[in-house]
């Protein structure tokens, strides 16, 4: 089967599904808004990492070349006191590959790494990013949601992307957006005891401006 069958598409919503990483290329295509790799976790990383303590998983907020990404993320779990095991490694590389597909797709020679540790309501109305493009990928808790709406309302249904499957997103500095209505929010937990965490990688093309907006916040 050949990645074209494998791709899933929704010309309403301007969403791609694709089975393999290759297909998140799809973003590239004047139609798409958003592009969800469609993956499943290994049952053995997903219950270590759900069992984690909270205050043990990553935190960061990073500027950095595509090919550091990798022992930054083993340095800020080795901050955090993550434990040493084979799906911390997991993690880690999985981190990085997707670091590098996300680079490669933008030309990005920089990426804003985020890892989030969320327990809260954070970012829970539907909105479109300001960004040009943003990859989120949810490792742990309820994935991102999304729907389809217009002039502001709230989507009609509300889809949930699968713990693990990462999602490729349009953002409003794209230079052309679908007119699919196309938009996304995290999931409210609070007062679920629900943790999350996920990561968020956003092209930086400029660091000098990058760092100067970086240090506003």
């Amino acid at each position: 089967m050949n990645l074209v069958q494998k791709i899933t598409k929704d010309p309403a919503t301007g969403l791609r599904v694709t089975d393999l990483p290759e297909g998140l290329s799809a973003i590239l295509q004047p139609d798409c808004a958003a592009a969800i790799w469609r993956r499943s976790p290994l049952a053995s990383f997903q219950s270590w990492i759900d069992e984690l303590d909270p205050r043990q998983l990553p935190k960061a907020r990073l500027i950095l070349r595509p090919g550091k990404v990798r022992d930054a993320v083993l340095k800020v779990c080795e901050i955090s006191g993550m434990p040493e095991t084979p799906q911390r490694a997991m993690l880690i590389d999985d981190v990085a590959a997707l670091a590098d597909i996300f680079a490669g797709l933008m030309s990005a020679p920089y990426l804003l790494l985020r890892l989030d540790v969320i327990s809260t309501n954070a970012c829970r109305k539907f909105h479109v990013d300001s960004v040009t493009a943003r990859l989120i990928c949810t490792y742990r808790g309820t994935g991102t949601q999304y729907g389809t709406a217009s002039a502001g309302a709230e989507p009609e249904e509300v889809f949930t992307i699968p713990t693990s499957a990462p999602v490729l997103l349009r953002g409003k500095d794209w230079p052309t957006r679908p007119q699919s209505g196309f938009v996304h929010r995290s999931p409210p937990i609070e007062g679920t005891g629900e943790t999350r965490l996920v990561l968020v990688l956003d092209p930086v093309l400029d660091l000098e401006e990058a760092s100067d907006h970086e240090a506003m916040h």
